[in-house]
């Protein structure tokens, strides 16, 4: 399979999406959206990118992220799933089992967002997504995004950060 080249050293913001295993919804609990939100915070904290927008849907997480230029993007993006995928069984599978166990897909897709306007599309396209998916009716309903914390809610399951470039 080809290796996808991932546009780092940009400089600018990235809307990466990252699906679970053949596209299962694995995240259509609590404890698993929980799990996707400290192994974000945790990344962000630990690699210093800011978080500008996202949502974790029942099969998927959109992020909108700007990272610093250094940042290798990918690797990051599997960090988080490597870490959340070895809690989420931990915590639910017998340890002694040799089954294999995946939980994502091996890989992410990202996208430059070369202008503020297609970092405030992407952010626009996460908040809408529980909506366009029939999962709510109103994006204020789904707490798994960032569109309350642009309503000023600040109760929320992950912080965002100011949207600059």
């Amino acid at each position: 399979m080809p290796k996808l080249r991932h546009f780092d050293d940009e400089g600018t913001a990235r809307f990466v999406t990252f699906n679970c295993y053949r596209n299962l919804p694995a995240l259509d609990n609590c404890r698993a959206k929980e799990i996707v939100v400290k192994y974000i915070d945790n990344a962000r904290e630990k690699h210093h990118f800011k978080l500008l927008g996202y949502v974790i849907m029942p099969n998927h997480v959109h992020l909108v992220v700007h990272p610093p230029a250094e940042m290798k993007l990918g690797l990051v993006i599997g960090e988080i799933k490597s870490r959340v995928a070895r809690q989420w069984f931990g915590e639910t599978m017998i340890a002694s089992s040799a089954e294999k166990r995946v939980f994502w897909q091996r890989r992410c897709y990202d996208h430059n967002c070369r202008t503020l306007s297609s970092a405030i599309e992407k952010i626009n396209y996460c908040h809408a997504n529980p909506v366009n998916k029939g999962l709510v009716k109103e994006m204020g309903e789904w707490i798994w995004s960032s569109y309350s914390w642009y309503q000023g809610e600040r109760s929320v399951p992950l912080r965002v950060d100011a949207v600059e470039m």
